[in-house]
C-alpha cells in the first residue's frame, strides 16, 4: 500500500520511531522521534542524530493496541473512555503442509481448551494458498495463575489431533504475537482533541466477538482523512471542528458494528459459563444483554486479577516443545524475524527495579517470565539473590508486559526507529 500512496504524492518516511508528542495548550502539534546513534548506556555514538521535530496541524495516532504515545495522550487529556481498556494476547504461527491437508478458504474456530472455563479465549485455523496454514490464539489477560504461560497454551493447542493431522510434517514458516483490544464501543477513548485524532485499534475499534479490526481501522483512517481536509479547507483544526470525527464514527456503519457487540467482552469477566448466558442474551438483544452497560468496577485492570502466589520456580522444569510440533520460545522468536541493534537503550524500562528481585518474587513469581511470548524477561541468581535480565532484542512489539506487569512498573518505550518483528507474509 505504501507504494500506491506515494504514486499519489504522499511523502512516508520509515524506520523513524515517534517518541514523544509535542504538546501545545489543550491539545498537540505534532511529534518528535526518537534519537538515533544512543548506546546502550545512553551515550551518543559516531552515528548520533538527534530526533526531528515533526510539526503538523493534524496529527493522527495510529500505533495499533497499548501505543505508546496514545497511552500518555489518553491519561494526560484524560480521554478515557466509560470503561477501561481491556486487552488480551494474541500467538500466531504460519506454516506450510502437505497438499491436500487443508483447503484453501477453510476457516475454523475454536473456544476453550487447553484454556480451563475460568479464562476467556480460542483459536483460529485458517486455509491459505499455496498450502499454508495461519493458526492461532487468543486469551484475555485476565486469567488468575501469575504462572499461566500464553505461549506454552498455544503449543498444547496444537496437539489437539484435528490440528495435528493438519500441520504434522509441515514446516513452521513465521511466528508473531500482539496484543488486541478487546474493550469495544465502551471502552473507546474521545479520539479528537486540538490537533489531534486517534484511529484504529488505539481508538478501540476492534470487533471483540470476530477478533477483526482491520477493516474499521482503514474506516476510521478514511473517515479521519475526510474530518482533516474539511478542518484544513476552514482553517481551523480545533477539537470542536476535529469533533466531526466521532460523528462520523457514529453516523458510519463502525458504529452499527461495534454497537450490536458493546458488552461482548465484558460478559466473560468471570468466566467462560458465565460468559455464554450473557452474550447468548447479547445476542438476541442487539448487543444490550441483562444490563447495558456492562461496567468494570472502578481501578479494574487485568494484572488485578492475578492470585498471589509467589516463590521462585525453577525454570528448567519449562516446556520447551518437541522441536518439530511444539517449540519453546526462543525458536518461536527466530521464526518472527525480530531484529534490533544490540547496542541502545533498552526500550523496556522497568522504573522500579528492586520491586521485580524482592516483592514480584514473593507476592508473584515475577509473571513476566511467563507472560511475555518472547522470553525477554529472564530472572537468575547473583551473589545469591535474585536478578532481572532484559533480553529485549528479543520483544516481538507485542506490548502485553506493559499492560499485564502487575505492579505497573515496565515501560514499553520505541526501541531505535526500523527494528522490530518482521511481520512479512503473516
Amino acid at each position: 500500500m505504501g507504494g500506491l500512496v506515494e504514486k499519489k504524492g504522499v511523502n512516508l518516511f520509515t524506520s523513524f520511531a515517534g517518541a514523544s508528542l509535542i504538546e501545545e495548550g489543550p491539545g498537540i502539534a505534532g511529534v518528535i522521534t526518537e534519537d538515533k546513534g544512543v548506546d546502550k548506556n545512553g551515550k551518543p555514538k559516531d552515528n548520533f542524530t538527534p530526533g526531528y521535530e515533526l510539526r503538523a496541524k493534524v496529527t493522527v495516532l495510529a500505533e495499533g493496541p497499548r501505543g505508546s504515545l496514545t497511552k500518555n495522550l489518553v491519561s494526560r487529556f484524560k480521554l478515557d473512555g466509560l470503561n477501561p481498556q481491556a486487552y488480551g494476547i494474541g500467538i500466531k504461527e504460519l506454516w506450510d503442509v502437505p497438499a491436500g491437508r487443508i483447503e484453501t478458504g477453510f476457516v475454523g474456530h475454536t473456544l476453550g481448551w487447553p484454556l480451563d472455563s475460568s479464562m476467556y479465549g480460542g483459536g483460529w485455523i485458517y486455509g491459505l494458498q499455496q498450502n499454508r496454514v495461519s493458526l492461532g490464539m487468543v486469551v484475555a489477560l485476565e486469567y488468575h495463575n501469575p504462572l499461566f504461560d500464553p505461549h506454552e497454551a498455544f503449543q498444547k493447542y496444537k496437539t489437539h489431533p484435528h490440528i495435528r493431522r493438519i500441520i504434522e510434517g509441515g514446516k513452521l514458516i513465521r511466528y508473531g504475537a500482539k496484543t488486541v483490544p478487546y474493550g469495544g464501543w465502551y471502552s473507546m477513548p474521545r479520539p479528537y482533541l486540538d490537533g489531534g485524532l486517534i484511529i484504529g485499534d488505539s481508538g478501540s475499534l476492534l470487533n471483540s466477538q470476530r477478533l477483526k479490526g482491520i477493516h474499521t481501522g482503514i474506516k476510521s483512517g478514511m473517515l479521519a482523512a475526510e474530518t482533516i481536509y474539511e478542518a484544513l479547507c476552514a482553517g481551523d483544526t480545533s477539537a470542536a471542528r476535529l469533533s466531526n470525527y466521532s460523528a462520523k464514527l457514529e453516523a458510519s456503519w463502525i458504529k452499527k458494528e461495534l454497537w450490536a457487540v458493546r458488552n461482548f467482552h465484558q460478559a466473560f469477566a468471570h468466566g467462560l459459563w458465565s460468559g455464554l448466558v450473557h452474550s447468548a442474551a447479547q445476542f438476541v438483544t442487539g448487543g444490550r444483554g441483562f444490563v447495558d452497560p456492562m461496567r468494570a468496577k472502578p481501578g479494574y485492570q487485568e494484572y488485578s486479577k492475578l492470585n498471589r502466589d509467589g516463590g521462585l520456580v525453577d525454570q528448567s522444569t519449562r516446556f520447551k516443545g518437541d522441536g518439530a510440533l511444539t517449540f519453546d520460545r526462543l525458536t518461536d522468536v527466530y521464526h518472527s524475524g525480530t531484529r534490533h541493534e544490540e547496542d541502545q537503550p533498552c526500550h523496556l524500562v522497568v522504573t522500579e527495579p528492586n520491586i521485580c528481585v524482592d516483592r514480584c518474587v514473593r507476592e508473584y513469581g515475577n509473571p513476566c517470565q511467563y507472560f511475555c511470548p518472547a522470553a525477554v524477561y529472564e530472572m537468575g541468581m547473583e551473589k545469591g539473590a535474585p536478578r532481572l535480565k532484559i533480553n529485549f532484542s528479543n520483544c516481538v512489539h507485542c506490548k502485553t508486559c506493559d499492560v499485564a506487569d502487575p505492579y505497573q512498573v515496565i515501560e514499553w518505550k520505541v526501541p531505535e526507529g526500523g527494528g522490530g518483528p518482521n511481520y512479512e507474509g503473516m
